[in-house]
């Protein structure tokens, strides 16, 4: 999120006008947080170029250091309910709204008490948002990848366990989920969009003639505040929407979710010691609809970077058009939501393909990711074959707390989730559209297990296979070969939305 403020000058004015930039970025940095003090210039497009890669994936075999890292790390995260503030402008503050974050696999076992940011707390944090933006926007970009870098480094080194044992246990990832999550990819949006902004910022208009004309561009934030809304199911997408807006210029208000608040308050404490000063970010956890209200009020409300339900985004935006005429500029929404993905094979596709890969995005993480499979096609030439490797592998897998290594997956994110997913799997008990082939089984006395379910219909537009479940849940309808275009058509005539899709098929 960024405005491009392009320029053409004459050369005769340069000198006053550059003088004048100096003194106001000067002045820009005095006000910046004397804690965290960086020297600002001109913002420069000459920076130091530089080249990156992605994060490695440790492999946390037994004996292995980061193995033994992460248990140290998993038993000092277990051993206390940690408090986490609301910091708004660097400044802690504790509401009379207590709030817990569990364990999903043992949720008696209370991970972080932190608080809810009312309607005048969450102004509060727009105002030092709106106030902080001109100052930290002055800041060069080069001084800003700067910090980027350090906390990439932090991430990866002296962090990376501590990331990991917030997120398996505050949000039941197993050890390879986590290090996928909350190290690798968290690293790799901290370093390759800093890598993207280098890149942009190599690029000026053409001049012709500079002794005449100068032609100029640089990035500028966006005026007023950004609001990032981030899910519980990716530690990283929490550090993504909030600071790639502040990388670029602009200051933010962080909502994480209730569930993710552990992981996402390692986070926001790692970039502050990285050096991006008070004011930039403020972590503000606060009940949704509270925070979406009052974000939408706001006149300087700049830009909404959010990833969740689509209930919750259709009534962000709603309430952004009906406030439309309040606001100082156009407010920016950027929206990912889930889908009702889909595995469409085809007649030639290899049966062993279909069943690892199917196995692997239904039920990895309990099928609790935006890409997640929940429903699939298959044609009857295949089906037995394909039915008989999805049910032998789906009773393969280990179910249990996320500090047992070999488990495969764990609990599903709180009861909430666990209510909703339960209603579909007691649907396709009760319908006689429905038969459950594997799983339909469930319990919540200590955490919130439901084991993979394998579902078959002979409706293709039962709610099991158009709603949304975000749970270890697949459906599959059996198709007749010969309806190969025909079942094709349904793939996107019988939901509103989706994300992603794959296709199986060795026939190009």
């Amino acid at each position: 999120m960024f405005n491009l403020a392009r320029s053409t000058q004459n050369s005769a004015v340069k000198p006053m006008m550059a003088a004048a930039l100096i003194k106001n970025a000067v002045k820009a940095n005095n006000l910046m947080t004397k804690s965290r003090c960086i020297s600002s210039v001109v913002p420069s497009t000459n920076l130091k170029d530089f080249q990156t890669a992605n994060e490695p994936v440790y492999e946390y075999k037994k004996g292995s250091p980061e193995r033994k890292a992460l248990e140290e790390a998993l038993k000092r995260t277990a051993a206390k309910c940690e408090e986490v503030p609301i910091v708004i402008g660097g400044k802690e503050i504790r509401t009379d709204q207590v709030v817990h974050q569990v364990m999903p696999h043992n949720h008696q076992h209370k991970l972080a008490k932190f608080y809810y940011a009312d309607s005048k707390t969450i102004k509060s944090a727009i105002k030092t948002a709106v106030e902080t933006q001109p100052k930290w926007d002055r800041v060069p970009l080069s001084e800003r990848l700067k910090i980027w870098d350090k906390a990439a480094d932090l991430m990866a080194g002296k962090y990376r366990q501590d990331l990991n044992a917030a997120t398996m246990l505050g949000q039941a990832k197993t050890i390879i989920q986590a290090e996928i999550d909350s190290a690798a990819e968290l690293i790799d949006f901290i370093r390759l969009n800093a890598f993207f902004l280098k890149e942009c910022a190599k690029y000026q208009p053409i001049s012709e003639n500079m002794k005449v004309t100068k032609n100029s561009m640089r990035y500028r934030g966006i005026d007023g505040f950004i609001a990032a809304v981030s899910p519980f199911n990716f530690t990283a997408i929490g550090g993504n929407l909030a600071y790639t807006p502040a990388l670029m210029g602009n200051a933010v208000l962080w909502k994480p979710s209730d569930t993710a608040v552990l992981s996402n308050w390692r986070i926001f404490n790692i970039m502050r010691e990285a050096g991006v000063p008070d004011g930039v970010v403020n972590f503000v956890p606060a009940d949704g609809p509270v925070f979406g209200d009052t974000i939408t009020a706001s006149p300087h409300l700049a830009g909404i970077n959010f990833t969740g339900s689509v209930p919750t985004f259709n009534r962000l935006w709603k309430q952004v058009g009906n406030n439309i005429d309040n606001y100082i500029n156009f407010p920016r929404l950027i929206g990912e939501c889930g889908g009702k993905n889909y595995h469409f094979i085809h007649p030639t596709a290899d049966v062993q393909s279909v069943v690892t890969g199917t196995i692997r995005s239904a039920f990895e993480f309990c099928g609790q990711k935006c890409s997640a499979c929940s429903r699939m096609y298959v044609p009857e030439s295949l089906w037995p074959k394909i039915k008989d490797g999805l049910v032998a592998e789906a009773t393969k897998l280990k179910i249990d707390d996320v500090q047992n290594f070999s488990a495969f997956t764990s609990a599903v994110i709180d009861d909430k989730a666990f209510k909703r997913i339960t209603s579909y799997i007691e649907h396709a008990k009760k319908s006689k559209n429905l038969t459950i082939l594997a799983g339909g089984t469930y319990s919540d006395a200590k955490g919130y297990f439901i084991n993979p379910t394998i579902v078959q219909t002979t409706d293709p537009k039962d709610k099991i296979m158009t709603e949304e479940i975000f749970g270890p849940v697949l459906t599959i309808y059996v198709y007749k070969d010969a309806d190969l275009q025909k079942t094709m058509d349904l793939v996107h005539t019988t939901t509103q939305f989706a994300l992603t899709g794959a296709v199986f098929a060795q026939d190009e």
